[in-house]
């Protein structure tokens, strides 16, 4: 940090500018849960399923390392992570 400046500018790193499978994951399925959790709000309980079946999938990918938008991701070329 030059003297003078309040905050220091983030320094880019190379090859962090794409996300990897295993965080494209976490996000999708936190975002298709807060979906489920709004649409049980306003339309009804019963698509709180869709968090229980996006949380089964979590939970049955930890063990089998099987994840359906994984596969699909790793069609479209983008470049895995530790898990998958």
């Amino acid at each position: 940090m030059r003297k003078g400046e309040l905050f220091a500018q983030p320094r880019k790193i190379e090859g962090t500018r794409r996300m990897s499978i295993d965080r494209i994951v976490m996000a999708f399925a936190g975002a298709m849960i807060l979906v489920s959790l709004g649409l049980a709000y306003l339309l009804g309980p019963w698509w709180l399923l869709l968090a229980a079946f996006v949380g089964v999938n979590l939970f049955q990918a930890a063990f089998t390392g099987f994840c359906p938008l994984a596969f699909i991701l790793k069609k479209f070329g983008i470049k895995p992570g530790a898990a998958f």
